[in-house]
């Protein structure tokens, strides 16, 4: 009996010993990477012109463990000329979805138009009858309430800054929106357009002509002041960034922890508007650096976003291009980008 029991135990020693050899871990790219290569975003895109999207501060990202996949979605707002037939810019919503497969290093971008209904309630409050450009959307968590920043023709046909806000969405019902509010503190007879904000929410950028052509401007918010009555106090003049503006065209600032994107028209580009990036380094924005043609070319760039994710090695950029082969005028793209 006893031999019968240590010939058991020998073999079912020995198929323990097999089967973990056999279990090898199928995880051969844990870390994803955005994909060098430009790719339209089609099913976002029309035969008019799709201008921009909102900022993409955080995406909902996740990890499968089973099936050993990185997942990343991102709810957007873009602003573009289809509703209207090729008239003035409108806000429309839409996705963008990605996965990264750990075992077999495959990335795969998907994206579409969708009907959320509360951003459809959101969007149905933003729209005027003039241009509506530039959305920016943030979560305060200085006063809990999530606020959508953005220009609009005001009666003198300028564009000025608006802000609308609400509480967050909890359970089924669709939180109220308050809105328009003019952001006081910040427009001028000039345009104004193109808002966003650093990590923290205490410093403000943004684009501006007042100067003659447009120039990216900062201002810096009170330790003590919520959002709200930042934007509501009377007007003050910002201060613009001396190491980014040229004299020509610098827009459509958008700041990713330490990175600051925009586009420009300045000379010793590929050509029209270009993107650039600058770091920020001991306490000031260093130098604009050039994309370089994987990301520019003899057309216009426009409206640069950057993105992250957290188990990502690089960072992504959407913007939009009037590039040859598009669908309309101005298209929207996506392109992993190495900043150092």
């Amino acid at each position: 009996m006893r031999i019968l029991k240590a010939i058991f135990y020998s073999v079912l020693l020995s198929l323990c010993i097999t089967s973990c050899k056999k279990a090898k871990n199928p995880v051969k790219f844990p870390l994803g990477s955005f994909p060098d290569s430009t790719i339209a975003l089609e099913d976002l895109n029309s035969q008019y012109d799709d201008l921009e999207i909102t900022n993409i501060d955080l995406v909902i990202d996740d990890t499968d463990t089973e099936t050993h996949q990185l997942f990343g979605n991102i709810i957007l707002i873009i602003s573009s000329n289809r509703t209207s037939l090729g008239e003035q810019y409108d806000p429309i919503q839409g996705q963008l979805n990605f996965n990264w497969d750990q075992t077999s290093g495959d990335f795969r971008l998907e994206c579409n138009i969708t009907q959320d209904a509360f951003l459809t309630k959101l969007i149905n409050a933003v729209i005027t009858a003039g241009d509506d450009l530039g959305p920016y959307r943030r979560v305060s968590t200085l006063d809990g309430y999530e606020y959508l920043i953005l220009s609009s023709e005001n009666e003198n046909g300028d564009l000025d800054l608006y802000y609308f806000k609400n509480q967050p969405i909890l359970g089924s019902g669709l939180p109220e929106i308050a809105g328009p509010f003019p952001v006081q503190l910040l427009n001028s007879n000039a345009d104004d357009k193109y808002v966003c904000m650093d990590t923290d929410m205490d410093t403000l950028y943004f684009s501006s002509d007042r100067s003659g052509n447009f120039d990216i401007l900062m201002k810096r918010r009170p330790a003590a002041t919520n959002i709200t009555d930042w934007f509501n106090s009377p007007y003050e003049s910002s201060l613009p960034l001396d190491s980014i503006n040229s004299q020509y065209d610098d827009v459509c600032p958008m700041v990713c922890r330490d990175i600051l994107v925009f586009a420009s028209n300045r000379p010793g580009g590929m050509g029209g508007y270009d993107l650039y990036y600058s770091l920020f380094k001991n306490g000031k924005w260093n130098s604009p650096v050039n994309f370089g043609p994987r990301i520019n070319t003899q057309y216009d760039e426009y409206r640069p976003v950057l993105g992250s994710h957290i188990d990502f090695t690089n960072n992504f950029i959407v913007f939009s291009s009037n590039r040859p082969g598009g669908k309309g005028l101005f298209d929207l793209y996506f392109a992993g980008v190495s900043i150092k």
